[in-house]
């Protein structure tokens, strides 16, 4: 597994570099060589933070801590992709079993039977998809009370999704075909 690690707004030292490539090299007996783990350190107002995300070909990992020590953050952080892996163990085997860079043999079996359950679509809805600009989104999404809204983007005419982010921001999702 290759980790790239970055920082911003956050000093970075060779022993934290070191450390986090430490924690995350553990990890790196689920996947083979060609994964990617992207580390990202800065800071959370006045705590460090930070996000590890690991991209498996069809499969996602990530997990973002803040502390205000930055070795406990990395050393949470690492337990919170464990945990994931672990939870997900079962699912991800049966989906994706012809995927080559997880190898699920590692992955150690969930602490608890809670995910034992198959995930279950318990409501559907269908959105009119109206032609606008993302400002007129977000102040949909704001009169309607949503934390999300998709809609139609006028300026590249693509399916795309306004959110509400922590902090009073707003994220755009957009599609690419």
């Amino acid at each position: 597994m290759k980790i790239n690690i970055s920082s911003k707004n956050y000093p970075m030292s060779d022993k934290l570099s070191n450390y986090i490539e430490k924690k995350l090299g553990k990890l790196d007996k689920f996947f083979n060589e060609d994964v990617t783990a992207n580390v990202v350190v800065s800071k959370l107002r006045e705590t460090p933070k930070i996000e590890a995300t690991i991209n498996a070909k069809q499969a996602v990992f990530r997990a973002e801590m803040a502390n205000d020590s930055i070795y406990d953050a990395v050393d949470m952080a690492a337990e919170k992709l464990l945990n994931q892996m672990s939870k997900l163990k079962g699912k991800l085997e049966s989906r994706y079993k012809e995927n080559k860079a997880l190898k699920f043999e590692f992955v150690p079996e969930p602490e608890d039977d809670e995910f034992e359950e198959e995930m279950s679509i318990v409501r559907r809805k269908q959105v009119e998809l109206t032609p606008m600009v993302a400002e007129e989104a977000i102040l949909q999404m704001e009169m309607l009370g949503h934390d999300f809204f998709v809609f139609l983007d006028m300026d590249t005419d693509d399916i795309s999704v306004v959110y509400k982010r922590k902090g009073n921001a707003y994220g755009l999702i957009e599609t690419k075909r």
